[in-house]
């Protein structure tokens, strides 16, 4: 079983960033794929970025490409989101997923294991 602990989400203002980290309770952090996704209240949950288990791969949504990078740090066992000039579209609650040996999939039912969530919230 691996938990996920997401931190580091809060109130902005458009144009602001923001970075969120997402810690992993696991000591083969290295053989997951780790992906973040985000829903906004009344929509599906969608992707957001993914990255390999090396960090040599990742993928990011039209919506955040050139906005947000995904990275990874496996000695600390954790997964970032860095997320810049924020749009008040962005506002949602973002999770953290994981999937073992996993591909770098888009779809939500890929993933093993989810985040309790941390909201992110940009005012215009």
């Amino acid at each position: 079983q691996v938990q996920l602990v997401e931190s580091g989400g809060g109130l902005v203002q458009a144009g602001d960033s923001l970075r969120l980290s997402c810690a992993a309770s696991t000591r083969t952090f290295s053989r997951y794929t780790m992906a973040w996704f985000r829903q906004a209240r009344g929509k599906e949950r969608e992707f957001v970025a993914v990255i390999n288990w090396s960090g040599g791969s990742t993928r990011l949504s039209d919506a955040v490409k050139g906005r947000f990078t995904i990275s990874r740090d496996n000695a600390k066992t954790t997964v970032y989101l860095e997320m810049k000039s924020l749009k008040p579209e962005d506002t949602a609650i973002y999770y953290c997923a994981a999937a073992y040996y996993g591909s770098t999939s888009y779809f939500a039912k890929d993933y093993d294991y989810w985040g309790q969530g941390t909201q992110v919230t940009v005012s215009s």
